[in-house]
C-alpha cells in the first residue's frame, strides 16, 4: 500500500517542479546582454511572487515609454539592502536591466542608481574574493 502512495507523491512532485521551472523560464528575455536607462519611478511593487517597478522612460525622441521592471521577491531585496520605501515614485533613477527579446520596453531587473548615488541590486554584493 505504501509505494503507490509514495509513487504518487513523487509524481505530483515533479508536476510542480516543471510548472515552477516553465514559470521561471523567462524565455522572452535577452540575459545575454543588459540595457540602462534613465526615468522617473511612477510605481514601485513590493509583493510576492515578484516586486516590480515601474518607470516613465523619456526616448531620444522626446516620446515617454512605461516600462515595467521584475524583480526578486522582498525576501531576496531585504538581504541585498532594499527597504519597501527604498525607492518611490518621483524618484529619477538609472537602472539596468536584461531586455526584452522582441525590444518592447521593460525587462528583467539587474541593478538601480538610486538619486543620491547609492546602487542597489537584487543580491548583496559578494564579499571581496568570492568571485
Amino acid at each position: 500500500m505504501r509505494t503507490p502512495k509514495v509513487v504518487g507523491a513523487l509524481a505530483l512532485a515533479c508536476c510542480v517542479a516543471g510548472i515552477a521551472n516553465a514559470h521561471h523560464a523567462a524565455a522572452g528575455i535577452d540575459r545575454s546582454s543588459t540595457v540602462t536607462v534613465e526615468g522617473t519611478i511612477v510605481q514601485f511593487r513590493w509583493a510576492n511572487p515578484h516586486s516590480w517597478i515601474e518607470m516613465e522612460v523619456e526616448k531620444s525622441d522626446g516620446v515617454t515609454e512605461t516600462w515595467n521592471l521584475e524583480m526578486f521577491p522582498p525576501s531576496f531585496l531585504i538581504r541585498a539592502g532594499w527597504t519597501k520605501s527604498t525607492i518611490k515614485a518621483g524618484d529619477r533613477v538609472k537602472v539596468v536591466a536584461n531586455g526584452f527579446v522582441n525590444g518592447d520596453p521593460g525587462g528583467l531587473f539587474v541593478s538601480i542608481t538610486l538619486p543620491d548615488g547609492q546602487v542597489l541590486a537584487q543580491r548583496p554584493p559578494r564579499p571581496a574574493g568570492q568571485d
